[in-house]
């Protein structure tokens, strides 16, 4: 029996009997605790669609990498193993290329003008990209800007950073606009990076503030260095196996349900931004707050021909335009 007639017999009980007590449970799995803002926005989704569909859809939660690293998580989904992953972009690029331009580091100017661009015609035009990868891309939700943090020392320009063996994403283009910096990127499963910053495997890592903030990186990093070098979105990804079986009016459920996700995962971005610099200090992370940010795009610039040969010069000028 398809779930849209489920629904219509039910709503003809009027769920009196409570035959219609059949409930599916979806797995979303994010690499952040349940407190984190992808736990937020999870949470906020997973609410939302429970409501709109009088509970025959509920959510369990795995938190903290529980189902892997995001990427592992991206191929479960694509492959229906898994329901829902809220990730950032960093690995997507390598399922859904058309994803990479917005990770191109210091595109974006300010949370403002990123928000616009994923909400206007470029970043929706990029969610119409993943069916046809085997995916369903419900909305965008957010990271954060990424800062660097390190064992070492302050970081303020670019040669402050030249050395350090750096935790990077799975992300060629973040790793080739970091190596102009003197970076020595080191690509790791998210899940393996806090043992490796506590052995030394790596001198450091860059994240939002955010993820620093939940994943207690403060305990094995002594310096912050607020670079804001790259704006890292993220999404909120369904398996085409649920999304196929979906009414037309469970479908738009769930669609709505993912744009007040990712209200309140930008919201909770904001305040993890607003408050968390201070607890970072508090835990004894040393802040730099002022970073030479002319000399990082200066260093950038042989890293944006490279860009501008893979994406088109004048679609990282039309995201730049954006105000």
């Amino acid at each position: 029996m398809k779930l849209g007639h489920i629904a219509a017999a039910c709503l003809s009980l009027a769920l009196s009997a409570g035959a219609c007590a059949q409930t599916t449970t979806l797995k979303i799995g994010y690499a952040t605790s349940k407190e984190s803002h992808y736990g937020v926005g999870s949470t906020v989704f997973c609410d939302e669609v429970e409501k709109g569909t009088q509970g025959r859809f509920k959510c369990q939660h795995f938190a903290n990498s529980a189902l892997g690293g995001e990427r592992d998580q991206i191929e479960a989904v694509q492959l229906g193993t898994q329901d829902l992953v809220n990730t950032s972009t960093g690995p997507v690029g390598n399922f859904v290329p058309e994803v990479k331009i917005v990770d191109i580091p210091f595109l974006f100017r300010d949370y403002d003008h990123a928000r616009k661009v994923m909400d206007g015609p470029i970043g929706q035009d990029i969610l119409t990209k993943f069916p046809s990868k085997g995916i369903i891309a419900l909305a965008w939700t957010e990271n954060g800007f990424r800062h660097m943090t390190n064992s070492k020392r302050d970081i303020v320009k670019p040669s402050d950073a030249a050395g350090l063996k750096m935790r990077t994403m799975e992300n060629k283009v973040h790793m080739d606009g970091y190596r102009t910096f003197g970076i020595l990127p080191t690509p790791m499963a998210f899940p393996e990076l806090f043992g490796a910053l506590q052995q030394g495997t790596v001198d450091g890592q860059e994240n939002p503030i955010p993820v620093i903030l939940s994943s207690k990186f403060s305990q094995v990093q002594k310096h912050l260095s607020l670079t804001g070098h790259v704006y890292s979105p993220a999404l909120l990804l369904l398996s085409p196996k649920v999304w196929n079986k979906l009414s037309d009016a469970d479908k738009k459920v769930f669609v709505d349900a993912a744009k007040k996700a990712a209200l309140a995962q930008r919201k909770k971005v904001n305040d993890d931004e607003n408050n968390g610099i201070a607890q970072l200090e508090k835990d004894g992370m040393k802040v730099t707050r002022t970073v030479d940010g002319a000399a990082f795009r200066e260093a950038l610039k042989p890293a944006y021909a490279g860009y501008a040969k893979e994406f088109g010069a004048d679609n990282i000028k039309k995201i730049a335009d954006v105000q």
